[in-house]
Parts: structure tokens; C-alpha cells; sequence
């Protein structure tokens, strides 16, 4: 994407810069960028199986833990 500002007759440079930060803000390119700039990365299939497999584990062991009366281990 292209944007392109003009400078008009007897324009100063100071309001020639307002004048294409306007632009720039109202064409959403620093949100797109910012936005690819800290995208989360999507998770793969096996490493979710893999925490939900450990998370039912961990569950397991904690409640085998409870009935024996174990203490909680410090965090």
C-alpha cells in the first residue's frame, strides 16, 4: 500500500507532516503492523495433546495424593 501526501502551495512543513500522520493513521497501516509485531503463535495439534495429557496427570496424581493423605508438596 502506497501512500502518497502532497505538499499544496504555501504550505509549511509542519502541518505538511500533521497532514500525512493523519493519513497514516487513518490508513490502519501501524495497527496491521503492530498487530504482526506481537501475533501470538498458534499452538500444533501434538503439543496441545501433550499439555492435555499432562494436565490429566497431574490431576490424577494430586487426587491419589488426597486419599492417601499426603501432604500438599510447597509451591
Amino acid at each position: 500500500m502506497v501512500l502518497e501526501v502532497r505538499r499544496k502551495e504555501k504550505e509549511s512543513s509542519q502541518s505538511l507532516v500533521h497532514r500525512f500522520t493523519k493519513v497514516v493513521r487513518q490508513s490502519g497501516v501501524l495497527i496491521e503492523a503492530r498487530g504482526k509485531q506481537f501475533r501470538k503463535r498458534v499452538k500444533s495439534t501434538l503439543s496441545k495433546k501433550r499439555s492435555a495429557l499432562r494436565r490429566v496427570s497431574n490431576r490424577a496424581e494430586k487426587a491419589l495424593a488426597e486419599k492417601l493423605g499426603k501432604p500438599k508438596p510447597p509451591r
